[in-house]
């Protein structure tokens, strides 16, 4: 699930909003769509972004700074927008409640200004809690916000899990200005709490037919951690160890105990979280990370616990594993510090999952367009 993607002779384009260090263009490359232009107002994203691509697409500004007949013309614009305000674990005050929530309209703006030249296909990549946030009107607003630019919506959500070992649900939104219809409802990719959007008169819907999206993994995790030294400083003291046993509950730590006695080395994240007013650690049962975060606070890093034939280590994530969790483990991280690592990755997009939306979802709206102008389409293998 790691290994380097192969680029694939691109004949569709994009731009990449809110760019971050470049996994959606990873992931649309995989299907075949070369991005062209790229923003974001991070500058150490843009030198992850840069260190790696080697190219010189990508423009450091405040969205809000741009206009829109400076942007090339392209197929695709894909909007992975900062999800701060409508996450779960934020303060989810909504679309126009925040400066980085609000950056959507700044992106919306400036596929309106494009004109004719707009792109066929746009993509707002986001959390789930964007779907119930405010009681479904951030949702509402956005998808309405895609049709006064001449869009019809489909709307998915799509677990990173089914790619990687790593828990990671999103949104995924595509507005399309010629829609392949005729898809069903699917509880997998259009579950209920998402069907609304397809029943309310207001909205220009649509819902295309979609394969089955991969199963759900129940594992994997272990088989990606870095391989460290037992001398390594970054494992922890045996002080230390003692007190992440310790603040256990009691089926937490039995269910430590005994990944500890079995033959083997198992691996499990854990989260330190507060109970009662108490700091304790809580360890995963399943052989899955949760999902990554940018390194901002105690509660969203993730320990790894390493158990078995007797031993217990432990340590914080790295930077190498923040990248195979997100389908990138070959990502260029040369003199990076992990904290670097996890902050470019942290909020960022899996590969694969960006690979099939593109592939399963904008390709095939792309060569019906190009069809029905009566363009030549290369099958993509």
């Amino acid at each position: 699930m790691n290994i380097i993607p192969i680029r694939r002779e691109s004949e569709w384009t994009a731009l990449e909003f809110f760019a971050g260090i470049g996994l959606a263009r990873a992931g649309m490359e995989q299907a075949g769509i070369k991005t062209v232009w790229a923003n974001d107002y991070d500058v150490n994203k843009k030198a992850m972004y840069e260190g790696h691509w080697q190219s010189g697409d990508f423009l450091l500004a405040d969205i809000h700074a741009l206009k829109s007949e400076e942007l090339p013309a392209a197929n695709v614009a894909w909007a992975s927008s900062p999800c701060t305000d409508l996450s779960l674990a934020g303060k989810r005050v909504g679309l126009r409640g925040g400066r980085e929530s609000s950056a959507f309209f700044g992106f919306t703006d400036l596929i309106a200004g494009m004109h004719e030249r707009q792109p066929e296909v746009i993509v707002l990549e986001n959390v789930i809690g964007l779907a119930s946030s405010h009681e479904r009107e951030d949702l509402r607003a956005a998808v309405k916000e895609f049709n006064a630019l001449g869009y019809f919506v489909d709307a998915i959500t799509l677990d990173a899990r089914r790619f990687v070992p790593q828990s990671r649900p999103r949104l995924f939104i595509i507005g399309v200005k010629n829609p392949v219809n005729g898809g069903e409802q699917d509880t997998c990719l259009r579950p209920d709490w998402l069907s609304w959007l397809h029943k309310d008169p207001e909205l220009n819907t649509f819902m295309m037919p979609l394969p089955k999206a991969p199963d759900l993994l129940s594992h994997g995790f272990t088989d990606e951690i870095e391989t460290i030294p037992d001398n390594d400083a970054r494992w922890w003291s045996a002080e230390k160890v003692a007190l992440f046993r310790e603040s256990m509950a009691t089926v937490q730590r039995e269910r430590l105990e005994q990944f500890v006695s079995m033959t083997g080395i198992t691996a499990r994240t854990a989260y330190r979280r507060t109970r009662n007013g108490i700091p304790v650690w809580e360890m995963r049962a399943e052989d899955i990370s949760g999902c990554l975060r940018t390194p901002r606070g105690g509660s969203s890093k993730q320990a790894v616990v390493m158990m078995g034939n007797g031993l217990l280590k432990i340590r914080w994530m790295t930077g190498l594993e923040y990248a195979r969790l997100m389908g990138a483990g070959w990502y260029t991280l040369d003199n990076l510090r992990d904290s670097n690592i996890q902050y470019g990755f942290g909020d960022a997009v899996v590969v694969p999952a960006v690979g099939w939306v593109a592939k399963n979802m904008i390709i095939p709206h792309l060569e019906a367009s190009a069809k029905s102008h009566g363009k030549i389409v290369n099958e993509q293998t």
